[in-house]
């Protein structure tokens, strides 16, 4: 299989230290180039790939016969943007997540994706974590019976006022950074679509959701999370069945905070613990991604899938109380 070769659009912090490293890492990947604005930047990158070309202009890469995909960590409020200019250069497109700021921005990417043939895909990684398939095989063959309610809790706590997730104008906010996780993992693992949200509470700091508490009604569950950008690190999901219960207990950063793990209990006190050691869930991301570019196989993160968690997210601002 021919390697497809990646060119990963500005010298963000995550790219460096977590998906540019697992592009370069990837079987039948190549991590063949940045675009940055100073070719200092470039250099923690060369660290680990030497042959690394660099581009100072975005377009330049973008216009590039060298490269084949483009991955974007750019801020939040450049997403759609910039997917779009990749795409209609004729790249396939990852880009991180929230990959739009609302649902209905996400529609002229599905429509370009389509024109194109392309793939173009929001960078949720945690659905290519085998957890999150164990999950959603336990909950679909009725491992803890009827689900009854998902309790959800992701925080972290980052005060720095310069930082872009503290700053509205590049699409800042608790909900965007880790709501698409505490909405998107239930959503996944489920198959289910929110009802309505029933209640919603967000707290803002100079223009930002830092905190945000909410709940909704899906079809055959209660739903309740909170996140927050200022609370201690923490984060678990909890699946409450009649006959037992799911507890994820690293559910998105495994293997980084925590090590991967399900906790399986049943009504008779029984405890079962499945573990999933070394799975690299950045580096399983792109395999898949290349594998949907080379093969045509089926990517488990659509686009589709993506504007289901951005409009939950909207309505959870929508209810907002406060």
């Amino acid at each position: 299989m021919t390697p497809v070769r990646f060119g990963v659009l500005g010298a963000a912090h995550f790219a460096r230290e977590h998906m540019a490293r697992a592009i370069h890492e990837a079987e039948g990947a190549t991590f063949a180039a940045l675009a940055t604005s100073s070719e200092d930047k470039a250099a923690p990158f060369r660290a680990f790939a030497p042959d690394l070309k660099v581009f100072t202009d975005y377009d330049a890469m973008l216009a590039s016969d060298e490269i084949d995909a483009v991955y974007i960590p750019l801020p939040n409020h450049l997403h759609i943007e910039w997917s779009l200019k990749a795409l209609a250069a004729g790249k396939h497109v990852l880009c991180e997540k929230p990959i739009a700021m609302k649902a209905e921005e996400i529609d002229a990417l599905i429509a370009k994706r389509d024109e194109t043939g392309l793939v173009c895909a929001e960078a949720f990684m945690i659905v290519h974590h085998p957890q999150w398939a164990r999950v959603r095989d336990l909950l679909a063959a009725g491992e803890i019976g009827d689900l009854m309610r998902v309790e959800v809790g992701f925080s972290f706590d980052n005060p720095d006022a310069d930082n872009i997730r503290n700053r509205p104008e590049t699409g800042g906010g608790a909900l965007g950074d880790i709501g698409v996780y505490a909405m998107g993992s239930t959503r996944f693992a489920t198959g289910e679509e929110p009802l309505n949200i029933t209640h919603a509470e967000i707290t803002r700091e100079n223009g930002v959701d830092v905190s945000a508490e909410f709940s909704a009604r899906f079809p055959s569950f209660t739903y309740h999370a909170y996140v927050s950008m200022r609370m201690a690190p923490f984060q678990e999901v909890r699946f409450h069945g009649r006959k037992g219960l799911i507890i994820v207990k690293t559910p998105f950063n495994a293997g980084v905070a925590g090590q991967a793990e399900i906790e399986i209990r049943d009504t008779q006190g029984g405890l079962k613990l499945e573990r999933f050691p070394r799975v690299r869930q950045y580096v399983c991301q792109v395999e898949t991604f290349v594998r949907a570019v080379r093969e045509g196989a089926d990517y488990p993160w659509s686009l589709e899938n993506a504007r289901g968690t951005q409009a939950m997210i909207d309505s959870v601002f929508d209810a907002d109380q406060g």
